[in-house]
């Protein structure tokens, strides 16, 4: 388990760093601070209200997990889990 934790930790650091390098060596009015590497969102910006309520609390987008707030990875939209649970209660 330990060895997998630091597999993960190793990965998600490398594509946190390839994120801020490919940042880093565009244009400054190019810098968006977010997209993805290798499939793995990352969002750099300062959270908002509205990104965090977009990406947590968001019926209008069907999936479960979505890209993060704010660093690399995913996080989950509860609004769809809880649509999900009370399909399975009804």
């Amino acid at each position: 388990m330990a060895r997998k934790n630091r597999i993960f930790g190793f990965v998600a650091a490398l594509v946190a760093v390839v994120a801020v390098v490919d940042q880093l060596g565009r244009k400054p009015e190019n810098r968006d601070w977010n997209g993805s590497v290798l499939g793995v969102p990352y969002d750099y910006r300062l959270p908002t209200v509205d990104r965090l309520v977009a990406r947590v609390w968001n019926p209008d987008d069907e999936r479960i997990v979505v890209p993060i707030v704010i660093g690399v990875g995913w996080t989950i939209n509860l609004y769809q889990v809880k649509r999900k649970i009370q399909l399975l209660i009804a």
